[in-house]
């Protein structure tokens, strides 16, 4: 028989066989969210629902198909804007399906505006421009030392990110060296002031020991981040002759410096965690499984919330109900007395046949009477008939008896031998002469000494002493 799914992570099921759809709906969203990972997709806002548990609900659309969408509270409070039906979005989401309904879905990660004008415009060209050249490719990009000598850093003294960078690497690195390279991040010049200053990190590398460097700011809009996206920048970063990280912003902010870079990271505290992997390499793999474990607990969480806000959503009123209830009784009440009035005729009728029948079936006392004196007189018949039978065969058993009785045997002139040992003798082959016997008659016990012996017909021999 051929297999029901030809996946190799799939169970082997015969053809013919059914597959219970809890089963088969778990089966379906596992390739969904296999075949289709984490990525952008663009389209409108509509039928937008703000549940109160915080999770927002809202269909992604465009001239052609829709999709329904669910983005989870944790997520939903990070937005930077509000949310509202008709606007142009790009949604960084999870293709997966709502088992308990057998809904196909996105689970929305994080949002962004789209069109944003001239600037993004802007930034779309040169984006095409430079990844036409090659500053983007993949091939290009280096590895990260897993034990770096000491870390550069190219953000603003004066930011949060410096502070969180710092924290970070003394909570995981301590020993390693941390030297900073100031810079604008914000303003007219600050692009060219980052490149300057990501080129004379490079050229400062050795003597500085460094071996890796972070390029990193807080979160803003397109416009605050517009410094990352200058060429000046971009190539700079491409020219160091050490690795670069680039953690500008939140996860879902992305630059022309983060496509340069050689690791994107989603936060400048994420940045520093990837440049300090070396001696934390163990603490960070027990890291991954305890987020893991802890975005699975989230999203079983957030699923129950869902299923809860769902069964909200169908929740009628309890006026609405009870009036439903009144107008069923109503209805329901004239057909309770129709059956009722017809059982109790039925069973009036039932009544008057069953009395009839019991009137037919009176017993009549006279002949039941005659019936049980017949009875009486051949029970007392059958047992004359069975005492005197009984009685004969216990005469004829008596007289049986009597005739094995051993007495009745001696009387008839009969004894019995026995030898020394008081056993019965039944042929004279185990006696010798001098042996003592015991002869037993029907009115006396004789000893004797047998004197001679002799077989059966002869006639005895001389007597010895």
């Amino acid at each position: 028989m051929e297999p029901m799914f030809t996946r190799p992570d799939a169970p082997f099921r015969p053809a013919d066989e059914a597959l219970a759809v809890s089963e088969f709906v778990r089966h379906a969203r596992r390739v969904l969210e296999g075949a289709f990972p984490l990525g952008w997709i663009s389209g409108e806002v509509a039928n937008l629902t703000r549940a109160a548990s915080g999770h927002l609900y809202f269909t992604l659309r465009d001239s052609a198909a829709q999709v329904r969408c669910v983005m989870y509270r944790s997520r939903a409070q990070l937005l930077p804007f509000r949310l509202e039906e008709g606007l142009q979005v790009d949604v960084r989401a999870l293709t997966t399906l709502y088992e308990p309904r057998g809904e196909f879905q996105l689970q929305v990660e994080g949002i962004r505006q789209a069109g944003r004008g001239g600037l993004f415009e802007a930034f779309l060209r040169l984006k095409e421009r430079l990844a036409a050249e090659g500053l983007f490719d993949e091939a290009r990009k280096r590895p990260l030392p897993p034990m770096p000598r000491g870390i550069g850093i190219v953000t603003s003294t004066a930011g949060a990110a410096l502070h969180d960078v710092l924290v970070a690497l003394e909570r995981r690195a301590p020993h390693l060296p941390v030297v900073i390279y100031p810079s604008p991040v914000q303003g007219a010049d600050a692009g060219g002031r980052l490149a300057a200053a990501v080129a004379e990190a490079g050229a400062r590398a050795s003597a500085d020991g460094i071996d890796v460097l972070l390029v990193c700011r807080g979160g803003g809009s397109l416009e605050d981040l517009w410094a990352f996206n200058d060429e000046q920048l971009v190539r700079a970063i491409v020219r160091s002759p050490i690795p670069v990280i680039c953690g500008v912003g939140h996860e879902t902010d992305f630059t022309l410096a983060d496509f340069a870079a050689d690791l994107r990271a989603a936060t400048p505290t994420a940045a520093a965690e990837l440049a300090s992997a070396g001696l934390m390499l163990a603490a960070q793999r027990l890291s991954r499984h305890r987020d893991a474990l802890r975005r699975l607990a989230l999203r079983r969480v957030e699923s129950a919330y869902e299923t809860l806000d769902r069964a909200r959503l169908r929740l009628r009123h309890p006026r609405e109900r009870l009036a439903r209830q009144r107008d069923r009784v109503a209805a329901l009440a004239p057909r309770l007395d129709r059956a009722a009035a017809l059982r109790i005729e039925r069973l009036r009728a039932r009544c008057g046949l069953l009395g009839q029948r019991l009137g037919h079936a009176l017993p009549d006392p006279a002949a039941k009477r005659i019936v049980v004196e017949r009875l009486g007189q051949a029970l007392s018949a059958s047992f004359d008939r069975r005492l005197t039978g009984s009685q004969r065969q216990l005469d004829a058993l008596r007289a049986q008896l009597g005739q094995l009785n051993p007495d009745a045997v001696l009387a008839r002139g009969y004894a019995i031998v026995r030898d020394e040992q008081g056993r019965v003798v039944r042929d004279a082959a185990g006696l010798m002469p001098g042996d003592l016997i015991d002869v037993q008659t029907r009115d006396a016990q004789i000893a004797a000494r047998i004197e001679t012996l002799s077989a059966k017909g002869s006639k005895p021999g001389p007597q010895h002493d």
